[in-house]
């Protein structure tokens, strides 16, 4: 794999789009589920109140699962970076994550009750936040002049993944069971093949440094800046979930879009937002490239996708909710791209990648994962979606202005093409 390492700093077409297909299938497999086939099979229709139940329990288990994806996710990154096989150092953990999702997923579409679900979703969620360590590692490791356009990659594939499971679902007509079964295979096949495909350097074997200090260890979390991106990125991200994870609830119960045509409104929904994440996360991410400026585009970004819930509060229609869809999209794609660059740029010491980079994958996770859960108390609350949307504005608003307090060295700016 010699022709695919990065030369002079930079890494190759073939290298981006390996990496692209990736965390395409990272992210169908993982969002299919949280948008469609979980509330599909959690959904309780009946007396007027009844569907209230199936929220709850979508929100119980997406969050439950998004906890052990955030301790798997850093675990397996650090193990990662200590990891010295002829295989190299991420190979190993992308192929054992896409097997276990792929294993469970299988075990999510042959259950029937919320408890035996939730038990197989903890199984996906690990499995893919083990993959997702390993290839968020790779970015800091090979990719050093083009991180805002590899980031961008990894949020544009996030929009793109939701459209081709749900649109392969839904068009389809595919049964909840062989649903799951095509994410299954999906995962198994490229993630697997990706991982053997794309160059892994072999390491010396891993050995701690005796003199490092407790202060060395924490890495870039003793770093204020960076923790600001993390809480800023998990605040952002439970601002996008609250307005995203419930969609499907949504539509059914607050714009009240008839149960046969629920999914075809949910697909237009998502393709509006898709073509407006991938075209703002890789116009984003190229300016921030060349121009360095990425804390503004953060900070805009995210309030931007803070005015997508405020008009949703003003014009809870299916046409209103479509523009704003339009709207959240051009914030959270290139949110997500430039933010994970501005995280990347911050990191101190190339022997802690991967489990730096593992807690901004929880970052972002545990925000979208929770989402559900709180969207669900908020929804019981008041027996509706309006407080939901408020809080999402609220919370993204918040997350902006935190990256305020960031503040970057003129060596962050410009980042080491030897990777230290």
């Amino acid at each position: 794999m010699k022709s695919l390492l990065p030369r002079e700093g930079r890494v190759g077409a073939t290298w981006l789009s390996l990496f692209a297909v990736a965390w395409l299938a990272v992210w169908t497999v993982q969002l299919t589920p949280v948008q469609l086939l979980l509330p599909l099979q959690l959904d309780t229709p009946g007396a007027e109140s009844d569907w209230i139940t199936g929220v709850i329990w979508s929100g119980l288990i997406l969050s439950v699962g998004g906890m052990a994806g955030v301790f798997a996710g850093p675990l397996a990154g650090m193990l990662s970076d200590r990891t010295a096989s002829r295989w190299g150092r991420r190979r190993p953990w992308a192929i054992g994550g896409s097997t276990l999702a792929a294993v469970s997923l299988l075990l999510t579409g042959a259950a029937t009750e919320p408890l035996a679900v939730g038990a197989a979703w903890v199984g996906v969620s690990i499995g893919v936040a083990v993959l997702s360590a390993a290839l968020t590692a790779m970015i800091a490791d090979q990719v050093f002049v083009q991180r805002g356009t590899a980031s961008a990659l990894v949020s544009s594939a996030q929009a793109v993944g939701i459209v081709v499971g749900v649109g392969a679902v839904v068009l389809l007509g595919l049964s909840i069971g062989a649903s799951y079964l095509l994410l299954a295979a999906i995962i198994l096949i490229v993630g697997v093949g990706t991982a053997i495909l794309l160059p892994d350097p072999v390491v010396a074997h891993w050995k701690r440094d005796s003199t490092e200090s407790v202060r060395d260890r924490l890495g870039a979390l003793q770093d204020r800046n960076f923790v600001w991106v993390l809480v800023s990125r998990f605040t952002v991200n439970l601002g996008n979930a609250l307005g995203t994870a419930l969609l499907l609830f949504f539509l059914l119960y607050g714009v009240g879009s008839p149960a046969e045509s629920a999914e075809d409104d949910l697909l237009v929904l998502i393709v509006i937002y898709t073509i407006f994440v991938v075209a703002a996360s890789l116009i984003a991410g190229s300016i921030s490239d060349r121009t360095g400026k990425r804390k503004s585009i953060v900070l805009i970004a995210a309030l931007i996708q803070a005015l997508s819930a405020v008009m949703i509060l003003i014009s809870p229609t299916f046409i209103g909710t479509a523009i704003a869809a339009g709207v959240m999209g051009v914030g959270y794609g290139a949110y997500m791209a430039v933010s994970l660059a501005l995280a990347t740029d911050l990191l101190p010491r190339v022997e802690h990648h991967a489990r730096d980079l593992g807690v901004v994958n929880v970052s972002a996770s545990l925000g979208q994962l929770l989402g559900p859960l709180l969207g669900a108390g908020l929804v019981a609350v008041v027996g509706g979606f309006w407080l939901l949307f408020l809080i999402a504005g609220i919370l993204s608003a918040v997350g902006a202005l935190m990256t305020v307090a960031v503040r970057l060295s003129a060596a962050s700016l410009l980042p080491d093409p030897t990777g230290h």
